[in-house]
Protein backbone atom coordinates (compact mmCIF):
# COMPACT_ATOMS: atom_id res chain seq x y z
CA UNK A 1 0.00 0.00 0.00
CA UNK A 2 2.81 2.35 0.76
CA UNK A 3 4.61 1.80 -2.15
CA UNK A 4 1.22 2.20 -4.35
CA UNK A 5 1.19 5.48 -2.39
CA UNK A 6 4.71 6.19 -3.21
CA UNK A 7 3.81 5.92 -6.94
CA UNK A 8 0.96 7.96 -6.80
CA UNK A 9 2.22 10.97 -5.29
CA UNK A 10 6.34 11.10 -6.55
CA UNK A 11 5.92 9.50 -10.48
CA UNK A 12 8.08 6.72 -11.41
CA UNK A 13 11.98 6.96 -10.29
CA UNK A 14 13.95 7.62 -13.60
CA UNK A 15 16.26 4.72 -14.88
CA UNK A 16 19.97 5.88 -14.74
CA UNK A 17 22.30 5.38 -17.78
CA UNK A 18 25.24 3.06 -16.93
CA UNK A 19 28.20 2.30 -19.31
CA UNK A 20 29.52 -0.94 -19.46
CA UNK A 21 33.05 -1.11 -20.99
CA UNK A 22 34.28 -4.48 -21.64
CA UNK A 23 38.30 -5.67 -21.77
CA UNK A 24 38.44 -9.81 -21.69
CA UNK A 25 38.20 -10.84 -18.45
CA UNK A 26 37.62 -7.39 -17.08
CA UNK A 27 34.30 -5.29 -17.14
CA UNK A 28 33.96 -2.25 -16.07
CA UNK A 29 30.93 -0.11 -15.64
CA UNK A 30 30.30 3.77 -15.42
CA UNK A 31 26.75 5.87 -14.30
CA UNK A 32 26.49 8.22 -16.47
CA UNK A 33 24.74 11.01 -14.91
CA UNK A 34 23.13 14.33 -16.78
CA UNK A 35 25.75 16.93 -15.95
CA UNK A 36 28.56 14.65 -17.11
CA UNK A 37 26.93 14.30 -20.51
CA UNK A 38 26.50 18.61 -20.34
CA UNK A 39 29.90 18.98 -19.35
CA UNK A 40 30.74 17.03 -22.69
CA UNK A 41 28.80 18.86 -24.68
CA UNK A 42 30.42 22.49 -24.00
CA UNK A 43 33.75 21.24 -24.19
CA UNK A 44 33.03 19.63 -27.60
CA UNK A 45 31.26 23.25 -28.48
CA UNK A 46 34.15 25.12 -27.09
CA UNK A 47 36.81 23.19 -28.92
CA UNK A 48 34.47 22.97 -32.13
CA UNK A 49 34.47 26.88 -31.39
CA UNK A 50 38.38 27.22 -31.39
CA UNK A 51 39.02 25.04 -33.98
CA UNK A 52 36.75 27.52 -36.47
CA UNK A 53 38.45 30.81 -35.41
CA UNK A 54 41.92 29.19 -35.74
CA UNK A 55 40.89 28.44 -38.72
CA UNK A 56 39.82 31.73 -39.85
CA UNK A 57 42.23 33.35 -38.56
CA UNK A 58 45.01 31.92 -40.61
CA UNK A 59 42.73 32.14 -43.80
CA UNK A 60 42.07 36.07 -43.37
CA UNK A 61 45.60 36.38 -41.18
CA UNK A 62 47.10 37.65 -44.30
CA UNK A 63 44.37 40.27 -45.34
CA UNK A 64 44.35 41.86 -41.81
CA UNK A 65 48.24 42.40 -41.75
CA UNK A 66 47.77 44.21 -45.08
CA UNK A 67 44.37 46.51 -43.18
CA UNK A 68 46.72 47.00 -40.40
CA UNK A 69 49.63 48.29 -42.38
CA UNK A 70 47.68 50.52 -44.66
CA UNK A 71 46.19 51.93 -41.37
CA UNK A 72 49.82 52.34 -40.52
CA UNK A 73 50.70 54.05 -43.71
CA UNK A 74 47.35 56.74 -43.61
CA UNK A 75 48.38 57.68 -40.32
CA UNK A 76 52.07 58.58 -40.93
CA UNK A 77 51.18 60.02 -43.76
CA UNK A 78 48.44 62.63 -41.81
CA UNK A 79 51.46 63.06 -39.52
CA UNK A 80 53.89 63.96 -42.60
CA UNK A 81 51.22 66.71 -43.75
CA UNK A 82 50.43 67.85 -40.64
CA UNK A 83 54.90 68.40 -40.26
CA UNK A 84 54.49 70.28 -43.36
CA UNK A 85 52.02 72.35 -42.54
CA UNK A 86 53.50 73.25 -39.38
CA UNK A 87 56.91 74.04 -40.82
CA UNK A 88 54.50 76.33 -43.70
CA UNK A 89 52.77 78.32 -41.22
CA UNK A 90 56.00 78.59 -38.97
CA UNK A 91 58.09 80.19 -42.12
CA UNK A 92 54.81 82.33 -42.67
CA UNK A 93 54.87 83.34 -39.13
CA UNK A 94 58.59 84.41 -39.66
CA UNK A 95 58.46 85.83 -43.15
CA UNK A 96 55.07 88.18 -41.33
CA UNK A 97 57.42 88.65 -38.67
CA UNK A 98 60.21 90.28 -40.34
CA UNK A 99 57.91 92.41 -42.61
CA UNK A 100 56.15 93.42 -39.17
CA UNK A 101 58.97 94.72 -38.13
CA UNK A 102 60.09 96.34 -41.56
CA UNK A 103 56.44 97.60 -41.55
CA UNK A 104 57.29 99.62 -38.15
CA UNK A 105 60.43 100.32 -38.55
CA UNK A 106 59.49 102.31 -41.99
CA UNK A 107 56.27 103.85 -39.91
CA UNK A 108 58.61 104.55 -36.88
CA UNK A 109 60.70 106.64 -39.08
CA UNK A 110 57.61 108.09 -40.62
CA UNK A 111 57.00 109.40 -37.27
CA UNK A 112 59.98 110.63 -35.99
CA UNK A 113 59.80 112.93 -39.51
CA UNK A 114 56.95 114.30 -38.61
CA UNK A 115 58.12 114.87 -34.90
CA UNK A 116 60.84 116.42 -35.65
CA UNK A 117 58.76 118.41 -38.26
CA UNK A 118 56.57 119.31 -35.36
CA UNK A 119 59.57 120.49 -33.10
CA UNK A 120 60.70 122.44 -35.40
CA UNK A 121 57.46 124.34 -36.63
CA UNK A 122 57.04 124.38 -32.92
CA UNK A 123 60.29 126.18 -32.58
CA UNK A 124 59.07 129.14 -35.21
CA UNK A 125 55.70 129.15 -33.61
CA UNK A 126 57.22 130.55 -30.51
CA UNK A 127 59.14 133.51 -31.56
CA UNK A 128 55.59 134.16 -33.83
CA UNK A 129 53.32 134.04 -30.57
CA UNK A 130 55.80 136.30 -28.84
CA UNK A 131 55.13 138.79 -31.30
CA UNK A 132 51.61 137.93 -31.87
CA UNK A 133 51.28 138.40 -28.28
CA UNK A 134 52.86 141.47 -28.12
CA UNK A 135 51.02 142.57 -30.85
CA UNK A 136 47.69 142.10 -28.90
CA UNK A 137 46.64 139.53 -31.16
CA UNK A 138 46.76 136.37 -28.66
CA UNK A 139 47.38 135.78 -24.97
CA UNK A 140 49.99 133.65 -24.11
CA UNK A 141 47.58 131.15 -22.29
CA UNK A 142 45.45 130.86 -25.47
CA UNK A 143 48.69 130.25 -27.50
CA UNK A 144 48.55 127.88 -30.67
CA UNK A 145 48.75 124.06 -29.18
CA UNK A 146 51.92 122.70 -28.93
CA UNK A 147 53.25 119.45 -29.91
CA UNK A 148 53.39 117.96 -27.27
CA UNK A 149 50.49 116.39 -26.03
CA UNK A 150 50.24 113.95 -29.03
CA UNK A 151 53.87 113.94 -30.04
CA UNK A 152 54.72 113.13 -26.49
CA UNK A 153 52.29 110.66 -25.80
CA UNK A 154 53.38 108.16 -29.23
CA UNK A 155 56.85 110.14 -30.20
CA UNK A 156 59.45 107.81 -30.65
CA UNK A 157 62.88 107.74 -29.61
CA UNK A 158 65.19 106.00 -32.59
CA UNK A 159 68.56 105.08 -31.66
CA UNK A 160 69.14 102.70 -34.12
CA UNK A 161 67.46 100.67 -37.37
CA UNK A 162 66.45 98.45 -35.38
CA UNK A 163 63.36 100.63 -34.61
CA UNK A 164 64.69 101.02 -30.63
CA UNK A 165 61.03 102.99 -28.88
CA UNK A 166 61.77 104.66 -25.89
CA UNK A 167 59.93 107.14 -23.85
CA UNK A 168 56.39 106.95 -22.36
CA UNK A 169 54.24 107.42 -25.14
CA UNK A 170 56.78 104.43 -27.06
CA UNK A 171 55.71 102.45 -24.19
CA UNK A 172 51.95 102.64 -24.42
CA UNK A 173 52.76 102.04 -27.82
CA UNK A 174 54.52 98.46 -27.03
CA UNK A 175 52.22 97.74 -24.21
CA UNK A 176 49.61 98.01 -26.84
CA UNK A 177 51.40 95.71 -29.46
CA UNK A 178 51.87 93.37 -27.02
CA UNK A 179 48.55 93.03 -25.32
CA UNK A 180 47.16 91.03 -28.27
CA UNK A 181 47.09 87.43 -27.98
CA UNK A 182 49.06 85.46 -29.87
CA UNK A 183 48.58 83.10 -32.89
CA UNK A 184 48.18 79.15 -31.94
CA UNK A 185 50.39 77.66 -32.87
CA UNK A 186 49.24 73.89 -32.45
CA UNK A 187 45.45 74.12 -32.79
CA UNK A 188 44.09 70.65 -32.06
CA UNK A 189 42.48 68.21 -34.48
CA UNK A 190 43.28 70.23 -37.56
CA UNK A 191 45.60 71.76 -39.35
CA UNK A 192 47.50 74.67 -39.53
CA UNK A 193 47.18 75.40 -42.83
CA UNK A 194 43.33 76.07 -42.29
CA UNK A 195 43.57 77.75 -39.85
CA UNK A 196 42.19 81.29 -39.71
CA UNK A 197 45.20 84.07 -39.77
CA UNK A 198 44.49 85.64 -36.20
CA UNK A 199 45.16 89.54 -35.29
CA UNK A 200 48.70 90.07 -35.71
CA UNK A 201 51.35 92.80 -34.12
CA UNK A 202 51.81 94.36 -37.45
CA UNK A 203 47.92 94.55 -37.38
CA UNK A 204 48.02 95.97 -34.24
CA UNK A 205 50.88 98.60 -35.39
CA UNK A 206 48.92 99.47 -38.10
CA UNK A 207 46.14 100.26 -36.23
CA UNK A 208 48.44 102.00 -33.39
CA UNK A 209 50.17 104.14 -36.15
CA UNK A 210 47.17 105.63 -38.20
CA UNK A 211 46.09 107.06 -34.63
CA UNK A 212 48.98 108.46 -34.28
CA UNK A 213 49.52 109.75 -37.68
CA UNK A 214 45.72 111.07 -37.33
CA UNK A 215 46.42 112.96 -33.86
CA UNK A 216 49.43 114.52 -35.60
CA UNK A 217 47.21 115.59 -38.17
CA UNK A 218 44.84 116.95 -35.93
CA UNK A 219 47.25 118.91 -34.59
CA UNK A 220 49.18 120.38 -37.19
CA UNK A 221 45.39 121.28 -39.06
CA UNK A 222 44.97 123.02 -35.52
CA UNK A 223 47.50 124.82 -35.61
CA UNK A 224 47.21 125.56 -39.26
CA UNK A 225 44.13 127.16 -38.75
CA UNK A 226 45.21 129.24 -35.49
CA UNK A 227 48.15 130.23 -37.69
CA UNK A 228 45.51 131.42 -40.67
CA UNK A 229 43.66 133.20 -37.92
CA UNK A 230 46.49 135.24 -36.65
CA UNK A 231 47.71 135.87 -39.86
CA UNK A 232 44.33 137.36 -40.74
CA UNK A 233 43.56 138.99 -37.36
CA UNK A 234 47.36 140.66 -37.94
CA UNK A 235 46.51 141.52 -41.89
CA UNK A 236 43.40 143.69 -40.49
CA UNK A 237 44.77 145.15 -37.58
CA UNK A 238 47.72 146.92 -39.67
CA UNK A 239 45.32 147.92 -42.34
CA UNK A 240 42.81 149.18 -39.66
CA UNK A 241 46.06 151.36 -38.40
CA UNK A 242 47.40 151.91 -41.66
CA UNK A 243 43.99 153.64 -43.05
CA UNK A 244 44.06 156.02 -39.71
CA UNK A 245 47.83 156.93 -40.92
CA UNK A 246 46.68 157.45 -44.15
CA UNK A 247 44.19 159.37 -43.37
CA UNK A 248 47.04 161.96 -41.46
CA UNK A 249 49.06 161.91 -44.57
CA UNK A 250 51.08 159.61 -42.92
CA UNK A 251 54.15 157.12 -44.44
CA UNK A 252 53.69 153.33 -43.72
CA UNK A 253 56.41 150.98 -43.95
CA UNK A 254 54.62 149.71 -46.74
CA UNK A 255 53.97 152.90 -48.87
CA UNK A 256 57.78 153.22 -48.88
CA UNK A 257 58.56 149.68 -49.73
CA UNK A 258 56.16 149.85 -52.49
CA UNK A 259 58.76 153.44 -54.24
CA UNK A 260 61.29 150.83 -53.69
CA UNK A 261 60.40 147.54 -54.88
CA UNK A 262 61.49 148.31 -58.57
CA UNK A 263 64.28 150.06 -57.57
CA UNK A 264 67.83 147.88 -58.37
CA UNK A 265 66.49 144.64 -58.15
CA UNK A 266 67.35 141.73 -60.81
CA UNK A 267 69.45 138.43 -61.10
CA UNK A 268 69.21 134.79 -62.95
CA UNK A 269 65.66 132.99 -62.79
CA UNK A 270 65.74 130.40 -60.66
CA UNK A 271 62.62 128.11 -59.85
CA UNK A 272 60.95 128.56 -56.19
CA UNK A 273 62.03 126.33 -53.29
CA UNK A 274 59.25 123.80 -52.48
CA UNK A 275 57.87 124.63 -49.16
CA UNK A 276 54.57 122.54 -47.56
CA UNK A 277 51.78 124.81 -47.09
CA UNK A 278 52.77 124.65 -43.22
CA UNK A 279 55.70 127.15 -43.59
CA UNK A 280 54.09 129.25 -46.20
CA UNK A 281 51.25 129.78 -44.16
CA UNK A 282 54.28 130.68 -41.17
CA UNK A 283 55.92 133.05 -43.54
CA UNK A 284 52.57 134.63 -44.27
CA UNK A 285 52.09 135.37 -40.54
CA UNK A 286 55.50 136.66 -40.07
CA UNK A 287 54.97 138.76 -42.73
CA UNK A 288 51.78 139.85 -41.41
CA UNK A 289 53.14 140.60 -37.64
CA UNK A 290 56.53 142.47 -39.59
CA UNK A 291 53.91 144.77 -41.40
CA UNK A 292 51.47 144.95 -38.01
CA UNK A 293 54.60 145.72 -35.68
CA UNK A 294 56.04 148.73 -38.21
CA UNK A 295 52.67 150.25 -38.43
CA UNK A 296 51.94 149.31 -34.78
CA UNK A 297 54.78 151.29 -33.95
CA UNK A 298 54.66 154.36 -36.38
CA UNK A 299 50.95 154.78 -34.54
CA UNK A 300 52.62 154.42 -30.87
CA UNK A 301 55.47 157.02 -32.01
CA UNK A 302 52.30 159.76 -32.87
CA UNK A 303 50.29 162.43 -30.27
CA UNK A 304 46.51 160.02 -30.56
CA UNK A 305 46.20 160.03 -26.85
CA UNK A 306 44.70 162.87 -25.03
CA UNK A 307 46.90 165.14 -22.12
CA UNK A 308 44.55 165.40 -20.29
CA UNK A 309 41.88 163.10 -20.04
CA UNK A 310 39.16 163.70 -17.47
CA UNK A 311 39.99 167.41 -17.93
CA UNK A 312 37.82 170.13 -18.88
CA UNK A 313 37.96 171.88 -22.58
CA UNK A 314 38.15 175.94 -21.53
CA UNK A 315 38.90 176.75 -25.10
CA UNK A 316 38.83 174.59 -28.31
CA UNK A 317 40.47 174.82 -31.45
CA UNK A 318 40.26 177.57 -34.11
CA UNK A 319 39.07 180.74 -33.95
CA UNK A 320 38.16 182.72 -31.40
CA UNK A 321 38.01 186.37 -29.79
CA UNK A 322 41.39 187.30 -28.08
CA UNK A 323 40.94 187.54 -24.33
CA UNK A 324 43.74 190.66 -24.64
CA UNK A 325 43.47 192.26 -27.74
CA UNK A 326 39.45 191.20 -27.76
CA UNK A 327 39.35 191.11 -31.48
CA UNK A 328 39.32 187.66 -33.26
CA UNK A 329 42.17 185.39 -33.47
CA UNK A 330 42.95 182.08 -34.28
CA UNK A 331 43.93 179.61 -31.06
CA UNK A 332 45.99 177.23 -32.38
CA UNK A 333 45.74 174.00 -29.52
CA UNK A 334 43.23 173.37 -27.27
CA UNK A 335 43.19 174.60 -23.83
CA UNK A 336 42.30 172.09 -20.73
CA UNK A 337 42.22 173.48 -17.24
CA UNK A 338 44.36 172.38 -14.97
CA UNK A 339 45.36 173.01 -10.85
CA UNK A 340 48.41 174.61 -10.09
CA UNK A 341 51.66 172.25 -9.94
CA UNK A 342 49.86 169.57 -11.42
CA UNK A 343 51.93 167.52 -13.39
CA UNK A 344 52.04 167.34 -17.47
CA UNK A 345 53.05 164.07 -19.14
CA UNK A 346 53.42 163.90 -23.19
CA UNK A 347 51.24 162.17 -25.38
CA UNK A 348 53.35 160.42 -27.31
CA UNK A 349 57.50 159.79 -27.23
CA UNK A 350 60.22 161.63 -28.98
CA UNK A 351 62.93 164.26 -28.90
CA UNK A 352 62.35 167.20 -26.76
CA UNK A 353 63.57 169.75 -29.52
CA UNK A 354 62.11 173.31 -27.51
CA UNK A 355 62.34 173.57 -23.50
CA UNK A 356 62.30 177.07 -21.85
CA UNK A 357 60.30 180.08 -21.91
CA UNK A 358 59.02 180.82 -25.60
CA UNK A 359 57.14 184.34 -26.47
CA UNK A 360 53.40 184.20 -25.43
CA UNK A 361 53.51 180.11 -24.53
CA UNK A 362 55.17 181.32 -21.39
CA UNK A 363 57.07 177.98 -20.35
CA UNK A 364 56.76 175.82 -23.06
CA UNK A 365 57.95 171.94 -23.96
CA UNK A 366 57.73 171.18 -27.73
CA UNK A 367 58.44 167.54 -28.71
CA UNK A 368 59.52 166.41 -32.30
CA UNK A 369 57.97 162.72 -32.47
CA UNK A 370 58.19 162.10 -36.23
CA UNK A 371 56.85 161.87 -39.50
CA UNK A 372 56.47 166.04 -39.66
CA UNK A 373 54.66 165.77 -35.92
CA UNK A 374 55.73 167.62 -33.18
CA UNK A 375 53.75 168.58 -30.19
CA UNK A 376 53.25 171.75 -28.08
CA UNK A 377 52.79 172.22 -24.06
CA UNK A 378 52.55 176.00 -23.18
CA UNK A 379 51.97 177.92 -20.19
CA UNK A 380 53.68 175.81 -17.90
CA UNK A 381 55.25 177.11 -14.13
CA UNK A 382 58.32 174.94 -14.89
CA UNK A 383 59.90 173.03 -17.07
CA UNK A 384 61.08 169.90 -16.41
CA UNK A 385 62.96 168.83 -19.09
CA UNK A 386 66.05 169.93 -21.30
CA UNK A 387 66.33 170.44 -25.00
CA UNK A 388 67.95 166.72 -26.43
CA UNK A 389 65.96 164.73 -24.18
CA UNK A 390 64.21 162.10 -25.18
CA UNK A 391 60.63 161.17 -23.43
CA UNK A 392 58.04 158.85 -22.94
CA UNK A 393 54.95 158.73 -22.46
CA UNK A 394 54.88 158.55 -18.70
CA UNK A 395 57.78 161.27 -18.72
CA UNK A 396 56.74 163.92 -16.46
CA UNK A 397 57.80 167.28 -18.52
CA UNK A 398 56.85 169.61 -16.42
CA UNK A 399 53.99 171.43 -14.13
CA UNK A 400 51.03 173.02 -15.17
CA UNK A 401 50.61 176.85 -14.55
CA UNK A 402 49.53 180.34 -15.74
CA UNK A 403 53.13 181.76 -17.87
CA UNK A 404 53.07 183.65 -20.74
CA UNK A 405 49.67 184.93 -22.32
CA UNK A 406 47.27 182.99 -19.94
CA UNK A 407 44.33 184.24 -18.05
CA UNK A 408 44.70 181.16 -15.54
CA UNK A 409 45.97 178.09 -14.73
CA UNK A 410 46.12 175.93 -18.15
CA UNK A 411 47.49 173.82 -20.43
CA UNK A 412 47.75 174.95 -23.93
CA UNK A 413 47.97 171.22 -26.29
CA UNK A 414 49.07 172.27 -29.67
CA UNK A 415 49.51 169.56 -32.56
CA UNK A 416 51.16 170.33 -35.46
CA UNK A 417 51.74 168.53 -38.71
CA UNK A 418 54.77 170.13 -41.44
CA UNK A 419 55.16 173.20 -38.87
CA UNK A 420 51.60 174.14 -39.83
CA UNK A 421 49.16 173.48 -36.30
CA UNK A 422 46.02 171.22 -37.11
CA UNK A 423 43.11 170.40 -34.71
CA UNK A 424 44.64 167.73 -31.77
CA UNK A 425 40.59 166.84 -31.57
CA UNK A 426 41.34 165.27 -35.11
CA UNK A 427 44.17 162.66 -33.51
CA UNK A 428 42.58 162.02 -30.61
CA UNK A 429 39.61 160.99 -32.14
CA UNK A 430 41.65 158.76 -34.36
CA UNK A 431 43.31 157.42 -30.97
CA UNK A 432 40.07 156.32 -30.19
CA UNK A 433 40.01 154.13 -33.00
CA UNK A 434 43.21 152.61 -32.59
CA UNK A 435 42.72 152.17 -28.94
CA UNK A 436 42.44 148.69 -29.62
CA UNK A 437 45.63 148.35 -31.71
CA UNK A 438 47.88 149.96 -29.52
CA UNK A 439 49.43 150.20 -26.05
Amino acid sequence: MNSGHQHRVFGRRAQEHILILASGDKVRHMTVRPWMAAVAFCFVGVFSIGYLLATSYLVLRDDLIGATMARQARMQHDYEDRIAALRAQVDRITSRQLLDQQVVEDKVDKLMEQQMALTSRHGKLDNLLDRAESSGLTEKDGALPAPSSPVQSYAPDIKDKRASLTGGGIEAIEKQLASGVPADATPDNSTLAYVPATDTVGDRADRIFSKVTLSLKDVEQDQRSRVEQLTSDAGNAANAIETVLTRFKIPTPETAAKKDDDDAVGGPYVEPESNDDFNNSLVALDGALTRLEEVRSTAESLPFRNPAIGKDVTSPFGNRRDPFLGRLALHSGIDFRFSPGERIRPTAPGKVISAGWTGGYGNMVEIDHGNGISTRYGHMSQVLVKVGDTVDRDDVIGLAGSTGRSTGTHLHYEVRQDGHAVDPVYFMNAGLKLATYIK
